[in-house]
């Protein structure tokens, strides 16, 4: 289910995670849509460690938050 609502784009990929569906491709999908300025939220059911390594690469920053066992929001922002 994804989300646009004015500075920013939102996507929430635990069922697809539950359901072991790679969310890659839809995250990366919604990244691409990002005008300047806006931020990508994340939820995911865990801290994607690997996915914050691709995202700096593009130049994005990241805030985690832990909302519950199984629910993490990750706040991406381009730096700079």
């Amino acid at each position: 289910m994804k989300h646009e609502v004015g500075k920013f784009i939102e996507l929430d990929v635990r069922e697809d995670l539950r359901n072991n569906i790679e969310p890659f491709e839809k995250i990366m999908g919604a990244v691409e849509q990002l005008n300047n300025g806006e931020k990508f939220i994340l939820h995911a059911t865990f801290n994607p460690l690997p996915l914050h390594k691709v995202m700096k690469r593009r130049g994005f920053d990241n805030e985690v938050e832990e909302i519950e066992e199984e629910h993490w929001k990750v706040v991406y922002e381009r730096n700079g």
